[in-house]
């Protein structure tokens, strides 16, 4: 399948919700679920102007810190583990438990130490995205082949050689797994956050058009937070696509001969 194919078959959807929605609206005389004519009609002058940058543009840096500082400690964690079952067999219990926090919960206790700026925000979002990244990494690393992992001794590879030569790649997939999940999870965390105490954010931003019934904007709000996630994906899709050539490869490859 093409290219042109593809992004043509994965528009198709969205293009017809929208429609229905569209069609579904037009004649809408809800307060609450206005026409999607009206909605659209305030998306550029609320958010294409100076919000941009004083609430569009933090939230993303928020986002990524967290998702990033999640992704490094979940890797640097879940890479001994997975190679130790001693390790594991230790550790389960705790992350067990702390997994079954719910990160926002977490919130309030967050900002008796951390208080209402940004540090509160992000390590809301590093609380979440963690986990995703953390179990699959531990689960790509102890599948990893160990008749390979026997020749990377053979041949006395050194400790930071078979981490980048070997456990990394091999564990990749499993990774990305991880990362695609927690994306979505960091993007939900990002407005929970900024919905309990900010002074600027997109969460804050939709709460406050809730409370001013400014009802056509707070739908606005939650549509941008759509095509964020939407774009955001396409982007890490992409990397994985780089990043893991060699696995669609093997993958393509055993189809072929199947």
């Amino acid at each position: 399948m093409s290219i042109l194919s593809r992004i043509t078959w994965a528009a198709l959807l969205p293009v017809v919700l929208a429609g229905t929605w569209w069609f579904a609206s037009a004649g809408s005389q809800s307060f609450y679920f206005p026409p999607l004519s009206s909605i659209l009609s305030t998306f550029a002058t609320v958010w294409l102007s100076p919000r941009l940058l004083h609430d569009v543009l933090p939230s993303l840096v928020r986002l990524f810190t967290g998702y990033l500082v999640a992704a490094i400690i979940a890797v640097a964690i879940g890479c001994p583990l997975g190679l130790s079952p001693r390790g594991r067999a230790y550790a389960e219990p705790v992350l067990e438990f702390l997994r079954a926090v719910p990160p926002p919960v977490l919130v309030p206790v967050l900002m008796l130490f951390a208080g209402i700026g940004t540090t509160m925000k992000v390590l809301v979002i590093i609380s979440g995205c963690i986990w995703p990244i953390l179990l699959n990494t531990v689960e790509g690393v102890r599948g990893l082949d160990g008749e390979l992992d026997n020749i990377t001794r053979s041949y006395r590879f050194g400790r930071l050689a078979r981490l980048t030569h070997f456990i990394l790649p091999g564990a990749s997939p499993q990774i990305f797994a991880g990362l695609r999940q927690s994306l979505s999870i960091g993007i939900i965390l990002m407005v929970i956050s900024e919905m309990f105490a900010a002074s600027n954010g997109i969460g804050f931003t939709i709460v406050q058009f809730q409370r001013g019934f400014a009802i056509p904007e707070m739908w606005s709000g939650i549509i941008l937070l759509s095509l964020i996630g939407f774009v955001l994906s396409l982007v890490l899709g992409r990397v994985e696509r780089n990043v893991l050539k060699w696995y669609f490869g093997l993958r393509t490859a055993q189809k072929g001969n199947s």
